[in-house]
């Protein structure tokens, strides 16, 4: 399993292979509800602070268990065809679909991570300063990095929706990113992100969620370079869509760990 520790921090990093039958069988009894499509419900990335045991986790299971499950509905809609839609003014289902399911069919989380405090007994307050991208873009070696799924699904062929995260590892820092990115083909984009900052001698801890979302349309008229109508190399690229859509909503907490 891969790991790191610095400065009184240990990072872990474990991969492995989607969930079985029997063990998505389990996952769904916990949950409630459908897993995804590929599913790494073993995968996780932990960060702790070796002297007070205070962690910060993300996995697929405590990432799914956060979609909603009240049976409200979307109010996404799947378009099937252009065409009918010129030529037909009331909607049909066999060519347009509300997707109601009993839970939220995209799978879109607000997940910050899963908190232990161990005996740090420091609590999250609101912090107006953004992150700091100055120490952030220094030229520091990168000690540790990893890159991880924890899951996708297709929506039926409508589209994606991702859930991943990422950390890089410095000499006194660390960031990590999840990121959820959803794309309903034709209807909706949907970025939810939340970053972790440390600063390791400091104890500084800053957690960041930032949410995106556009509706489809808007996005594709923002492609420029398009060959041959090919968008979709764009539509794909999750860093391109974000930088091409506005920002919802930003909350930030820190705390400092001893």
């Amino acid at each position: 399993m891969p790991s790191i520790s610095e400065k009184g921090w240990t990072v872990t990093a474990e991969k492995r292979p989607i969930l079985n039958a029997a063990e998505i069988d389990a996952a769904e009894a916990r949950l409630g509800i459908p897993v995804p499509e590929m599913i790494f419900g073993n995968n996780i990335i932990k960060i702790e602070h070796e002297a007070s045991g205070w962690s910060i986790n993300f996995d697929a299971i405590n990432a799914l268990d956060l979609v909603d499950k009240t049976g409200e509905p979307t109010g996404l809609v799947v378009a099937h065809s252009k065409h009918w839609l010129a030529t037909r003014e009331e909607t049909a289902e066999e060519e347009i679909q509300i997707i109601n399911k009993p839970f939220d069919w995209t799978y879109s989380p607000k997940y910050l991570g899963d908190v232990q405090q161990g005996k740090c007994e420091a609590e999250w307050k609101p912090c107006p300063e953004p992150l700091p991208l100055d120490k952030l873009t220094l030229p520091d070696p990168i000690l540790f990095f990893d890159d991880m799924v924890l899951y996708e699904d297709e929506l039926a062929d409508n589209g994606s929706a991702v859930l991943s995260v990422k950390i890089r590892v410095m000499p006194k820092r660390l960031l990590l990113l999840s990121r959820f990115f959803l794309r309903v083909d034709g209807v909706k984009f949907r970025i939810r992100d939340t970053r972790v900052y440390i600063e390791f001698e400091e104890g500084l801890v800053v957690r960041e969620y930032q949410t995106q979302e556009e509706d489809y349309d808007k996005v594709k008229k923002r492609v420029r370079g398009a060959i041959n109508g090919d968008y979709g190399q764009f539509l794909r690229d999750i860093n391109w869509v974000s930088k091409n859509m506005p920002t919802n909503e930003i909350e930030r907490q820190k705390m400092i760990v001893s």
